[in-house]
């Protein structure tokens, strides 16, 4: 079998599996699956740039998806009443006098002659620059917070169309990865694996406490969408006689179509991102970051900047995760710091890129789909075996009652279990790397 039959049978087999949950539970829930599916393959590149391009061991995946998120809402949420003008305003200044002492600090270092009155120095600038930054920007939070708390008391947003927020969403992914980059790329893999863990844990800790920025966990909800809603769609009589016609319900129909137009939506830039990773991976640029990836010290000795090849590509892969983050929080019309959980944007996104085959963009794609399919359906499915199994049981039975309750955990089980049978039987991936 070819590899082009062999990966159009992957994908076929995907596709039954999304249309048979449509026939055998319901399309809605397909839909839900495609939907997902195709942000998490946009993930899956994301990564598979970072370590399948370049080897480089980024587990702060979460870190990048929130900051999409929240460009979501700075971007497309309309503007509060008031905040602006009670404290917006300093909360700017007290945020530049903060970056105007870490850089003088910079400056200093890099500038004075080592010994006592450097370090003087430096202690002083970062003492006078705190003191200032907290006197101004605690003021300014302070008063942004007081406006409306029970449904505002943040800053809101620039109120421009939530599309504008994707792409703004991977450019300030791209800035943390800069930042961090700067700072975390000379270390070796173990230590960068902690390193970005520990800063993903860092923003979503200032997302969750920071009201001002994005009511913190008491979430924004209500965030614009790209598509229409499905009451305004009810309320056509045009799509409702289309509906009628074809033999849905008109709420049902209207659930359908905007999953459908948000599938349209992510599959386009799914494909854009796919073609642009394609093409890097067959340019010089592409053979040049494998090269670095596969012996660091050779490509150093035939004149390769390595460290500043590593900051490219790890500012590539987190631009393209804050992008897939801006888009799911549009999904779901909310922004909840609290669901950026490291097993869900972390250890999934890793086995996409492990079992679809790391290195490979098609085979990232291809185990995004199938790891979120089962991710979804493990639990129903475990849930109907263990009462299919159970069914000679007794109603009270202690043991019955203990194995359904554990169905939820089916899905941890079923994703060693694939990771096992994957590293086992087709160690490189289900589309392995040329």
């Amino acid at each position: 079998m070819s590899d082009t039959t062999r990966n159009s049978v992957y994908f076929a087999i995907v596709a039954l599996l999304i249309i048979g949950t449509g026939l055998l539970q319901s399309w809605n829930a397909a839909l839900f699956i495609l939907n997902m599916g195709l942000i998490s393959a946009i993930m899956a590149l994301g990564v598979n740039l970072q370590w399948g391009f370049a080897g480089l061991f980024n587990v702060g995946i979460m870190g990048f998806v929130a900051l999409g998120g929240l460009a979501t809402v700075l971007v497309s949420m309309p503007p509060v009443d008031g905040a602006w003008s009670a404290g917006g305003l300093r909360i700017l200044l007290g945020l530049g006098l903060g970056v105007m002492s870490l850089v003088s600090t910079v400056l200093l270092y890099k500038q004075m002659q080592p010994g006592r009155r450097r370090n003087m120095a430096i202690i002083a600038v970062l003492l006078i620059g705190f003191f200032a930054f907290r006197a101004v920007f605690d003021g300014g939070v302070e008063a942004v917070e007081a406006i409306n708390p029970a449904n505002a008391g943040n800053i809101g947003g620039l109120g421009l169309p939530v599309l504008l927020a994707w792409p703004i969403g991977g450019v300030l992914a791209a800035g943390a990865a800069w930042i961090i980059g700067k700072t975390a790329l000379g270390l070796r893999s173990d230590y960068l694996a902690i390193a970005t863990l520990g800063i993903a844990e860092i923003i979503i800790a200032v997302m969750k406490n920071e009201d001002w920025m994005a009511r913190g966990v008491k979430n924004v909800i209500g965030l614009p969408r790209p598509v229409p809603y499905e009451i305004e769609l009810q309320s056509s009589p045009s799509f409702v006689a289309q509906a009628q016609a074809l033999g849905f319900d008109p709420v049902t129909a209207s659930t359908l179509w905007v999953k459908l137009l948000y599938a349209g939506l992510f599959a386009v830039v799914l494909l854009i991102l796919f073609l642009m990773a394609q093409a890097a991976l067959k340019s010089p640029w592409g053979r040049m970051m494998r090269a670095i990836r596969d012996n660091e010290v050779a490509s150093e000795a035939m004149g390769k900047d390595v460290k500043a090849r590593h900051l490219q590509i790890f500012i590539l892969g987190s631009a393209i995760c804050g992008i897939a983050g801006a888009m799911i929080t549009t999904l779901d019309g909310q922004l909840t710091p609290t669901s950026y959980q490291p097993l869900r944007f972390t250890f999934l996104v890793w086995l996409m890129v492990i079992v679809g085959g790391s290195g490979n963009n098609l085979g990232a794609v291809l185990g995004g789909f199938v790891i979120w399919f089962f991710w979804v359906q493990v639990e129903p499915m475990g849930h109907a075996l263990l009462t299919f199994v159970t069914s000679g049981m007794a109603e009270d039975n202690a043991l019955r009652a203990h194995l359904l309750e554990s169905a939820a955990h089916m899905r941890l089980l079923t994703m060693g279990v694939i990771l096992l049978c994957v590293l086992r039987f087709s160690p490189r991936g289900l589309i392995p790397e040329k």
